[in-house]
């Protein structure tokens, strides 16, 4: 069942196996603030194994750019579109938040990002592949990102 997410309280509902589960959380939750003041939008969030097609989504465009897998278990995902964007967010266990943002009309404007919540390594899958920027964040703590350009079409 899908959950708006409280950027207000905090919640570590459905993300309490996670190792960095506070840390998932309060980027999870900076996620849900971003879109409530860029878009006005509520970020709501559905249980891993209540959208499998959001993870295939991900999974594919990860795959055919750039031959990433991830080994980390999902949690949950988010999907949705604001305005000429499509957003599909997958969050892992191990803290990794990877998100596919996809305009509708501009093929320019498309890429994937990577945030890492704090506490956690690298992934190995990420490894030596790319750079990380730091964010200092109130609900995240420090968040590292990173992102490509998506060049094919999905």
């Amino acid at each position: 069942m899908a959950a708006i997410v409280d950027f207000k309280e905090v919640s570590i509902v459905g993300l309490e196996s996670s190792p960095v589960v506070d840390a998932l959380a309060g980027l999870r939750a900076n996620e849900a603030r971003y879109f409530q003041n860029k878009y006005k939008h509520d970020f709501t969030v559905a249980p891993a194994r209540d959208s499998q097609e959001t993870i295939d989504y991900v999974n594919r465009v990860l795959k055919e750019e750039r031959d990433i897998e991830f080994a980390a278990k999902p949690l949950e995902t988010s999907r949705f579109q604001v305005e000429n964007i499509k957003f599909s967010y997958v969050f892992y266990e191990d803290g990794l938040v990877v998100n596919v943002m996809y305009t509708v009309d501009d093929p320019k404007k498309r890429a994937v990002g990577f945030k890492l919540s704090e506490g956690m390594e690298v992934p190995k899958e990420l490894e030596g592949k790319f750079k990380f920027a730091r964010q200092k964040s109130k609900l995240a703590g420090t968040i590292r990102g990173s992102f490509f350009v998506i060049k094919g079409e999905y």
